[in-house]
């Protein structure tokens, strides 16, 4: 399958270092051995991009980041993927959002994290119209834009015949749903983790809370849900999808691999349940390995993988 899809991903691009495996913080100024450290291109929007770019998708990366060694090593890996940068800003003033992720051996990440540049990107950085043949704009992380700026670049992407969707990186919070829900009217497809939709909404179950976010514009709500896989609402629409049976190593990027594989399956024209088997899929491929852009796969893989491999019970 080779069906076009450009999509400029906007906001949020971060350069993440793990450490793999930390049982415990070494006391005062002692050390202690690990099995690895590296770096990967990561972010609701920059993440994202790598994983669409794997599957075959045009990506196009719109953001700040730092005129720093850090932004030249994110630039320089999401250039090594295929990614085109041009469209990223360099600030002189404001180093690269960076984190340090402590990677447990259970797969659990706790972090440490800069925002950095990534709070300082306005409207005047973006111009969609630059991008040719966009079919696509997603949004990571509308909460630094704020909801009626957000708003105003989706709808700018609809009048431009383009479909939209929408990542969260902050965790939920009512205050914060508040603060973006000016965009979700322009929002075809919100992208958000459990946690997100259960903090943002007070919901008691995730149906629920799924439902609110649609009621309060969002097209179509598809959660990620940890090891039990994803749930996709929309007003008329209900669907459980399992998450694949795996050896876990890193859950680093899961969620952003999980929005790469739905919104490329719906570029291709699969319906939502199945767009949401090829997030699950995709997020399977890269929680094998550490970080974001851990694996070799591409589209067909994916898709393969899909198909054959046996789904949690």
């Amino acid at each position: 399958m080779t069906e076009k899809m450009t999509i400029a991903v906007v906001g949020v691009h971060v350069l993440d270092t793990h450490v793999l495996r930390v049982e415990s913080i070494p006391e005062g100024s002692d050390g202690a051995l690990v099995d690895t450290i590296r770096m990967s291109p990561a972010g609701t929007a920059g993440g994202t991009g790598v994983v669409l770019g794997r599957l075959g998708a045009d990506v196009h990366s719109i953001g700040a980041v730092g005129d720093d060694p850090i932004g030249d090593a994110l630039v320089g890996l999401l250039q090594r993927e295929g990614l085109d940068t041009s469209r990223l800003v360099r600030r002189t003033d404001q180093q690269t959002s960076a984190s340090v992720l402590p990677v447990r051996p259970n797969g659990d990440r706790p972090a440490w994290h800069v925002v950095g540049a990534n709070g300082s990107l306005t409207l005047d950085d973006i111009d969609l119209a630059s991008v040719p043949g966009l079919t696509h704009v997603h949004l990571g992380g509308p909460e630094f834009l704020g909801g009626p700026a957000a708003g105003e670049l989706l709808a700018q992407a609809r009048e431009m015949g383009c479909v939209t969707s929408v990542d969260v990186l902050a965790p939920g919070d009512p205050d914060l749903l508040a603060w973006i829900a000016d965009c979700l009217p322009h929002t075809d497809y919100l992208l958000p983790n459990d946690e997100q939709v259960l903090g943002f909404t007070g919901a008691a179950s995730l149906e629920e809370g799924a439902r609110a976010l649609v009621d309060a514009g969002a097209g179509c709500v598809a959660v990620t849900h940890g090891a039990k896989g994803a749930l996709v609402v929309t007003a008329d629409t209900v669907a459980a999808v399992p998450a694949y049976e795996i050896g876990v190593v890193d859950t680093t990027g899961c969620g952003d691999a999980f929005s790469a594989g739905f919104l490329r399956g719906l570029s291709l024209g699969h319906d939502l349940e199945a767009a949401a088997r090829l997030g699950c899929a995709t997020a399977a491929q890269v929680a094998q390995g550490v970080g974001t852009d851990h694996g070799t796969y591409d589209l067909d893989v994916v898709l393969s993988f899909a198909e054959s491999a046996e789904v949690r019970a």
